[in-house]
């Protein structure tokens, strides 16, 4: 039966979407996935936004740590069900500045949950806002930022903004519990559809490298496809179901 085991609220989220070939992808898809794509095209999206109102299993509130900055690399990958496809993501690291938040995730979820020192500055800028989301790698301040419209717009069925948004589910590889067969954590993200802010200018620093490895550098080299604002929402983690072969 699933359950809510978090709640929360997503502000201000940045998307930055990347083509990234399926040969770097595919040895990272979920058994019991593939990938999904967008007009022939993989995506890889870095996305930084923030937590606020932080709670497990809907109720508790865990002290200094309601509120925290995030940053990850995310690819999409669907599956099918009786119900039809369900469109998810899996992560390829989550950047968080608590570090019970990552032993937690790391340890329960099996999710790739990283530490590092964080910060966020949002303010207005005229008639346009300022959103900024920092991480550490090493000794330098690496970012995702953007000057948006104040004023969002609704989300337009079939375009690229729909599909990055619009995938309610993740999927996580995990170790088999006994001998070597695959297993898959499924786990349902609720959330009501999001207004989009355009963007008029954006920065990216980030030591890909570094962090996701070599092989997904080259593809963030080059010029993100897109990069857009997403207002963001109240969230609610629900389990789903566990896929073995």
């Amino acid at each position: 039966m699933a359950f809510t085991f978090l709640t929360a609220e997503w502000r201000n989220l940045i998307f930055a979407n990347y083509a990234i070939d399926r040969e770097v992808l595919a040895p990272l898809v979920p058994y019991g996935t593939e990938l999904d794509e967008f007009e022939g095209v993989c995506y890889g999206s870095l996305v930084g936004f923030y937590f606020q109102n932080v709670r497990m299993l809907g109720k508790v509130a865990v002290p200094f740590h309601r509120e925290f900055e995030e940053f990850n690399l995310r690819f999409y990958v669907r599956r099918h069900t009786d119900a039809g496809w369900q469109r998810g993501v899996v992560f390829v690291k989550e950047i968080v500045p608590k570090l019970a938040i990552t032993l937690v995730a790391n340890t329960l979820y099996g999710e790739p949950y990283a530490t590092h020192p964080m910060r966020h500055r949002w303010q207005p800028d005229g008639d346009q806002q300022l959103i900024e989301y920092e991480w550490k790698v090493g000794d330098a301040w690496n970012h995702i930022r953007v000057r948006a419209e104040q004023t969002g717009n609704a989300l337009r069925p079939g375009t690229e903004e729909a599909f990055i948004t619009e995938h309610y589910w993740g999927y996580t590889q995990r170790a088999a519990l006994f001998g070597p067969k695959a297993r898959t954590s499924e786990y349902e993200v609720v959330h009501p559809v999001w207004n989009i802010y355009p963007v008029h200018d954006y920065s990216v620093r980030c030591d890909v490298a570094t962090l996701y490895g070599s092989q997904f550098a080259p593809f963030f080299d080059q010029p993100p496809h897109s990069v857009f604002l997403a207002d963001g929402s109240a969230v609610a983690i629900r389990s789903g179901a566990t896929l073995r072969e």
